[in-house]
């Protein structure tokens, strides 16, 4: 059903649209489901040049074990009294905020980041904050299209809980890089619009090159990273 969990087989058939070089849309329309859950699934997963729909499956199944053994008892973050704790907490929200992250959706980044399960439901965030239900929708619905939080279901109260995890800034860097390729694409074709020989179109094609060399730069840092990380020691 939209909006169910993924099923394995719907993770095979993600994994055979990726391959035959399928968007997002399109692979979502096969499955019935939302664009943004087919995105989100790819990204943190490795991203289209590494999805493993097995891989993917025994993943989500391992975060759903973590949950249930963690529990659903609300979690506040780290003592609000300490002085060190609220220096950092302002700096880091505005940090993220500075970064191009509204300043509520930072401060949500900022208290999940800081709880030692990194996971919070949406009250639990807008008790914290000190904002509406509402302001917080919009918040960590910004959070999960730009891959710095992840949505997961509760069994056991049947809410959504917010997660982050230490995989947050790939899947981030991932989104953007995805973005950049896309914006590198749209400029690329207005390039042709323009006419070659001209300035606008000179500019756009200067443009769009350095956009792909960036795009690419971002992947392979994520693959560096990941390669440093498996050589490491357990």
């Amino acid at each position: 059903m939209p909006g169910g969990r993924l099923t394995e087989h719907d993770r095979r058939q993600i994994a055979d649209g990726l391959a035959e070089g399928l968007g997002y849309a399109e692979i979502a329309r096969q499955l019935g489901r939302p664009t943004s859950t087919v995105s989100r699934e790819v990204i943190r997963n490795g991203g289209p040049s590494r999805y493993h729909p097995g891989r993917a499956h025994r993943a989500t199944e391992q975060r759903a074990r973590r949950h249930r053994d963690r529990g659903a008892a609300p979690e506040n973050t780290r003592a609000a009294g300490d002085p060190a704790l609220n220096e950092f907490m302002t700096r880091f929200t505005a940090q993220i905020a500075n970064a191009g992250v509204p300043r509520t959706a930072a401060a949500a980044l900022a208290h999940l980041y800081t709880t030692d399960s990194g996971s919070l439901t949406a009250a639990e965030l807008a008790q914290q904050l000190r904002v509406s239900p509402a302001t917080i929708s919009s918040a960590v619905r910004m959070l999960e299209d730009q891959g710095l939080i992840q949505r997961e279901r509760d069994a056991r109260s049947r809410r959504d809980r917010y997660v982050v995890d230490e995989n947050i800034w790939i899947h981030a860097t991932l989104v953007s890089a995805r973005q950049v390729a896309d914006l590198a694409e749209v400029v690329r074709r207005g390039a042709e619009i323009f006419g070659a020989g001209t300035p606008a179109s000179d500019r756009a094609q200067h443009t769009s090159r350095f956009l792909d060399f960036v795009g690419r730069d971002m992947i392979e840092s994520v693959e560096r990273w990941r390669k440093f990380l498996d050589q490491q020691p357990d």
